[in-house]
């Protein structure tokens, strides 16, 4: 055929290809396409070489998105003429070509895959393709170029990752698919320029938790850290964003497995800038909040940690004066002794203030969680606070949290204001107690126990506890010698076996609240099951187990104690037994529940804890299944 021939040829072609866009005219457009395939298999013809120009390449780019027969085809053509240089270099100039392309690679269609990631391959030769195939989510030629391709081209790439916008899905494909090593690798031995692209790079995959435990696994920490310490003028501009990349993987818990980390990011802190200060912060607030960071935080407080973060309570940066606020209250978890005797006055007012201020919530939060770990027991803490008008401000800070939409720091409010609660409802002080009740806090605590999370659901219940733990005393101390009228059906209490109100004698029934905690038991978490047994248990004390059995009974408590008896730890269990050999001295409650309980009680004596037998004994010599001086027990 002449050339010109062909040439006619193939712009005839084409042109049908271009415009023939009505569905009718698929099929014709597949057998287009199959003619093109033919004319460029043509080696050193002059219709190959006119289906490499852009125009032409334009139109069977278009096809790629049509009929799955057309686009079979198209794709195959491309293919075709791929070996071409200047085709690899015009494909991927044209606008879309790449991003079809990596959709019809992820598409995974007979005859399209395969073809599709054989071209990719081909385009990947030019390191811009690589760019735009990256930007579609397909990020194996890039991470090969991280790992062999020229100094030049590697940090072209970090570069590329560092500025791109990258979803959670598209964070973890490229830590799976091996981009960490080759980052960290050119952090570690690059120029500074190498240095600064691969940090800019982990900086962005490092908010992903599992790229966070592949950088830590890598060994990033030391040589970040490293950094932190150098005074050399040309690594400064390293500092923010090795400071920021350490703050993102502390959130990992394989960070405890360096056991020096903490201590030395402790003592940079006073040497950094306010940026690097906050990461730093920041990172060991997430290192000192792990589920098993208890020898951690033991650590740093004896590097000093609270002193030397005292003194940013007073800080004007907002962000850091949070950041180290709530460093402090995961400090002081479970050392508040130690925490109380490093707190001054001055420091006490601090978190007051804060909380009485139009603060922001994480602020209040912080400060309150501190005030929640410091020992109730501390009487001189207790009359400050006191002094202070604290109680007021909690209470009405719960009310105004406590219908408000779920979220972390509604979350982290109410189980801090629950906490601190626990300090103003102690047993051993009545006037306190009556201070509590008379601000309005029983019906926030009530509130809670359906409201708040477990957490705030077990310390609402203490708080409830420690109040009823006095019922019965005041009870005592405020019943009438004589009446004038007969007594209010509203205010007498079936329980304490008198007028009983909240304010007058802190009564669980007249509350409302025996319902709510029985609920707490019959839920599936078990964590606030010893607090709310001990706030029952105060209806069952040695004078009114009678009538408190009735009442826990009729609320459908038998068998959420049966639960706790099956399914609680021992402490639980041990007084949900307690709590039933009362319930099961009452004929009404033998009769009801014996049965469904027999089996339970007789396996728990066979298996469970031996401490527990000599209780069951009495429940099973109450159900006559047992001589009540049974040798067995």
């Amino acid at each position: 055929m002449p050339r010109t021939a062909a040439g006619v040829d193939v712009e005839d072609l084409l042109v049908r290809v271009k415009n023939g866009a009505d569905a009718e005219l698929a099929e014709a457009r597949v057998r287009v396409m199959a003619a093109l395939r033919r004319l460029a298999r043509c080696v050193g013809c002059e219709s190959k070489e006119r289906l490499a120009s852009i125009e032409a390449l334009s139109s069977i780019v278009r096809s790629l998105s049509r009929d799955v027969d057309e686009t079979r085809e198209a794709i195959a053509l491309l293919l075709d003429l791929s070996d071409i240089p200047q085709v690899r270099q015009r494909i991927g100039r044209i606008k879309g070509s790449i991003v079809m392309l990596v959709t019809l690679r992820n598409a995974h269609e007979p005859g399209t895959h395969d073809d599709a990631e054989k071209l990719l391959h081909m385009l990947s030769s030019n390191p811009q393709n690589v760019l735009l195939m990256a930007e579609a989510g397909y990020f194996r030629p890039l991470i090969h170029y991280l790992k062999e391709g020229s100094d030049m081209n590697k940090i072209l790439m970090a570069t590329a990752i560092s500025k791109m916008f990258l979803s959670e899905p598209m964070k973890s494909s490229l830590g799976e698919d091996g981009a960490v090593e080759p980052l960290v690798e050119m952090f570690k031995s690059g120029n500074l320029e190498a240095k600064h692209s691969a940090l800019g790079a982990l900086l962005n995959l490092s908010s992903s938790l599992q790229n966070a435990e592949i950088l830590i696994n890598s060994g990033i920490t030391g040589p970040l850290l490293q950094l932190l310490f150098s005074v050399t003028s040309v690594l400064m501009t390293l500092r923010e964003p090795a400071s920021a990349i350490l703050a993102a993987i502390a959130q990992s818990e394989r960070i405890l497995l360096h056991k020096d980390v903490a201590p030395q990011m402790l003592s940079l802190l006073n040497l950094s800038s306010p940026v690097i200060q906050l990461h730093l912060l920041r990172a060991l607030n997430s290192i000192s909040g792990h589920t098993n960071a208890k020898r951690a935080r033991a650590k740093i407080r004896q590097n000093g940690g609270v002193q030397l973060l005292l003194p940013f309570l007073t800080e004007k940066n907002i962000d850091i004066k949070i950041a180290a606020l709530n460093f402090i209250s995961n400090l002081s978890k479970d050392a508040s002794q130690e925490l109380a005797e490093q707190i001054r006055d001055t420091h006490l007012n601090i978190f007051v203030k804060i909380i009485s201020s139009p603060t922001s919530g994480n602020e209040k939060a912080a400060a309150i969680g501190i005030l929640s770990n410091l020992p109730v027991t501390d009487k001189k803490i207790t009359e400050l606070l006191t002094e202070a008008n604290l109680l007021p401000l909690l209470i009405s800070l719960l009310e105004t949290n406590i219908t408000a939409p779920l979220t972390p720091l509604r979350t982290s409010l109410l189980e801090g204001i629950a906490g601190v609660l626990i300090r103003f409802t102690v047993p051993w002080d009545k006037k306190l107690q009556s201070l509590a009740v008379g601000h309005g806090v029983v019906p926030c605590l009530v509130k809670l126990l359906s409201e708040g999370s477990i957490k705030a659901k077990s310390k609402a219940a203490t708080s409830l506890a420690q109040l009823s733990q006095n019922s019965l005393a005041l009870r005592k101390t405020k019943l009438p010698r004589w009446l004038c009228v007969a007594p209010s059906a509203e205010t007498y209490c079936l329980v304490h076996n008198s007028q009983c109100t909240v304010k007058s004698t802190f009564c669980l029934v007249k509350a409302g609240a025996v319902s709510p905690l029985i609920q707490i038991l019959e839920d599936d978490n078990r964590e606030a099951d010893g607090a709310v047994l001990e706030a029952l248990a105060t209806l069952m004390q040695d004078e009114i187990w009678e009538n408190g059995s009735k009442v826990i009974e009729k609320t459908s408590g038998v068998h959420a104690l049966l639960r706790i008896a099956e399914a609680g730890n021992s402490t639980s269990q041990e007084k949900a037994i307690w709590m039933l050999e009362r319930i099961f001295r009452l004929e009404a409650h033998r009769e009801r529940y014996g049965e469904i309980a027999q089996a339970l009680l007789i396996d728990l004596a066979q298996k469970g804890d031996p401490i527990l037998k000599p209780m069951i004994g009495k429940i099973l010599a109450h159900l006559e299944l047992l001589q009540t001086q049974s040798s067995y027990f």
